[in-house]
């Protein structure tokens, strides 16, 4: 039986029940304080805490006359997030906004006690979320509840990834069924082909915003499709098009049924395009022609491209698509041919979600000033009529929630010098100019407190796999047993794909391992990241990078830490010194971590693609290469890594050691805080999400009303 919670401390649970508390440090510090073994036993999972919490620990903290001052500190802030009137979106569009956005994504990063997503798609859109319940943005999010999530990672002895899945305990998360106002369960049905399916809804409360995720483990579903909704990106096609069918298709109808109307419908990423499809359905339902209700769908809908490559965005055969679809073309009263032609890209045998996705909308944007340019490129054959630089694409760059991926420590110390409410004026460009009063030794400091928490969070890591499955001496070496507090630390973590380039340090070896290993000037470097478990060319690579920190030249410089996550990649994006990132030209579309890297005050190195191709200045870090492409991989993967050699050697290293009689690299410091100038104000998601309400959900909305004249799209 769960404690009883006492009288004056009975408001706890409420909190526990909203990730509000994921980004408010003081709430929690309220949890910490509670118990803290526990805390740090549940993962930082305040619901899972107060289910295993012993009655008289809680007796205790409610007695407690220093707990009560922060719980009542703590509530009060709550309250006053969760009610506030003034709030920006008041202030600049009090009216306008008819309804809500209904934003749809295929997955959300909030916080590790709710594991339901990959990778940076899912972070993204968690910290959007964030973001908008601080904006007082009306946003209505639909994704959906993977109970076996992604996966968690282990490297085996020899050094291959495998992939281990857990089921999530319903009653250990911060989720709750979504019932109707009559106190019923919301469930919705839906065909797919010969067969019906019925969908359950979860509520997940991120402060003010309201996350709906679809489950179809229902008792009166048949087996296989109890569990089409159990993992995130299954390979299977025909799974993969049922649940984009599922999210797309029934979270509008779980919208309806829930009695939520959006004024914008907003489709990150192509997975989620079947959400227009049934809109369309419906406005013809209505009575309007096919014209018509094309032009009204895509008056009111926005799509934010993040792929820059075609072989990344989702493509279904035709014999699938006539399985699923087949009915919905001739109940709608149109041929099969024009209903290819909405998803038509190349290949007439094939049906493309994000071609359909970027007929279906008529705002629609890439994630970055450079990934919208090869975005307009690739998409220019729906628009043959128009020149490249006129195809109706732009590009809003990504943003990061800064206050879920500042440190603690650098969050107080900005205080003091940018004011108790610099938080809240975090985008303000001006207000950052105080960063260059902050000491350098102070900065130092708080810096090398971050990174000593990084060291101690992979050798917790490396305790637990000891206790969990024993390890070998390579396994120990090479996941980071032997990394060093006083060492210069690289950070190279990020889904390993070919594109992104994992091993190109590793080139030429000799010259690396002489960096890695000098005796006055050492270096490491600490990698991390998933690969899909069906594609094995990227397994090689992490086996490769993990062969290599096995590698006894190397002295155990170099670490791969397993089961990259959410809770590693804050410490990680905190705690070391240089952010490496090396990809492709032009296959990086936006690549947020630098943005989480930089704030905390780690120097970027990377090749400018992606928001780096903005963001570098010159000041606050470097640039691998040249911005053009070369002639082929060979010759850019050679050209490429001797840069990074030589700006190790001639540049960061010596920077990095250069030491005042008080240990301080003041040089190294300089750049510190022009990295947390830089990118504080301009890589923010309230920069982000701000340019998307100015440029796109007002747009949109302001044609609501006349969307009868909007021309049709392609």
């Amino acid at each position: 039986m769960p404690p009883v919670m006492p009288e004056r401390i009975g408001r706890i649970g409420e909190l526990a029940n909203n990730l509000w508390w994921s980004w408010h440090a003081e709430a929690r510090r309220l949890f910490a304080s509670l118990d803290y073994p526990l805390w740090r036993l549940s993962g930082h999972n305040p619901v899972k805490q107060l289910l295993e919490i012993d009655q008289q620990s809680l007796q205790s903290a409610a007695a407690d006359p220093s707990f009560i001052r922060l719980y009542d500190s703590v509530l009060a802030a709550f309250d006053r997030d969760l009610a506030a009137t003034e709030t920006w979106c008041a202030d600049v569009c009090p009216s306008l906004l008819e309804g809500p956005i209904g934003y749809f994504s295929m997955e959300y990063a909030i916080h590790n006690s709710l594991p339901i997503y990959a990778g940076g798609l899912g972070v993204l859109a968690g910290d959007i979320c964030k973001e908008a319940s601080e904006l007082g943005l009306p946003l209505v999010a639909v994704g959906f509840m993977y109970p076996q999530g992604y996966f968690h990672q282990h490297i085996n002895p020899d050094g291959w990834q495998e992939e281990k899945y857990l089921d999530l305990d319903f009653n250990e998360a911060p989720i709750d069924r979504a019932r109707s106002p009559e106190g019923e369960d919301i469930v919705v049905r839906l065909k797919m082909g010969d067969f019906a399916i019925a969908v359950g809804v979860w509520e997940v409360r991120v402060g003010r915003t309201r996350i709906y995720l679809l489950d179809t483990n229902l008792k009166e579903n048949p087996e296989p499709l109890r569990k089409l909704s159990a993992r995130l990106y299954i390979a299977d096609r025909d799974i993969r098009i049922q649940q984009e069918i599922v999210l797309g298709i029934g979270g509008v109808r779980v919208l309806r049924k829930l009695g939520i109307d959006p004024a914008i419908w907003h489709a990150n990423e192509g997975h989620t395009a079947f959400m227009m499809l049934e809109r369309l359905c419906e406005k013809m339902a209505e009575g309007l022609g096919f014209d018509e209700a094309i032009n009204r769908i895509q008056a009111t809908t926005v799509f934010t491209t993040h792929t820059p490559v075609p072989a990344g965005h989702d493509v279904f055969l035709a014999d699938s698509v006539d399985h699923y679809f087949g009915d919905c073309w001739r109940s709608i009263g149109i041929d099969r041919a024009t209903f290819y032609g909405l998803g038509g890209h190349g290949d007439q045998q094939a049906f493309s979600m994000a071609a359909l996705a970027m007929r279906l909308s008529a705002q629609r944007c890439g994630v970055s000033q450079l990934h919208g340019r090869v975005s307009r490129r690739m998409w220019q054959p729906l628009w043959p009529s128009l020149p490249e630089e006129q195809v109706p694409i732009t590009h809003i760059t990504n943003g990061v929630h800064v206050p879920s991926w500042i440190a603690p420590e650098l969050y107080f110390l900005l205080e003091e010098y940018l004011g108790k409410d610099w938080i809240n004026r975090h985008d303000d460009p001006g207000l950052l100019a105080a960063v260059e009063d902050i000491p350098d030794d102070r900065l130092w400091a708080v810096h090398q407190r971050r990174k000593l928490s990084l060291l101690r969070e992979i050798r917790e890591r490396l305790r637990n796999r000891w206790l969990e499955d024993e390890l070998n001496r390579d396994q120990f070496l090479a996941m980071g047993a032997l990394l060093d507090h006083d060492v210069l630390t690289i950070g190279f973590a990020r889904r390993f794909v070919s594109y992104k380039r994992p091993a190109l340090l590793f080139r030429d070896f000799n010259r690396f391992k002489r960096i890695l290993t000098s005796k006055w000037h050492p270096v490491q470097i600490v990698f991390a990241g998933k690969t899909h478990p069906a594609d094995f060319p990227s397994k090689h690579l992490i086996h490769q990078v993990f062969s290599m920190a096995c590698d006894r030249e190397l002295e155990g410089r170099t670490a791969f830490v397993e089961d990259y996550d959410i809770h590693l990649a804050r410490r990680l994006v905190q705690g070391v010194d240089v952010w490496l990132n090396n990809p492709r030209r032009l296959q990086e579309a936006s690549g947020t971590s630098g943005m989480k890297a930089g704030l905390n005050g780690v120097i970027n190195m990377s090749v400018r693609d992606g928001w780096w191709y903005e963001g570098y200045n010159g000041k606050n870090g470097w640039a691998i290469g040249s911005e053009l492409p070369y002639p082929n991989a060979e010759i850019e993967d050679e050209v490429d890594s001797k840069a990074i050699y030589h700006l190790l050697e001639e540049q960061v290293v010596p920077l990095y050691y250069d030491r005042d009689r008080n240990g301080v690299p003041l040089g190294w410091m300089k750049m510190v805080k022009q990295s947390i100038r830089s990118v504080l104000a301009q890589f923010s998601t309230r920069r982000m999400l701000r340019e998307y309400s100015e440029r796109m959900y007002l747009p949109a909305a302001a044609q609501t009303s006349i969307s009868t004249t909007v021309r049709r799209e392609p």
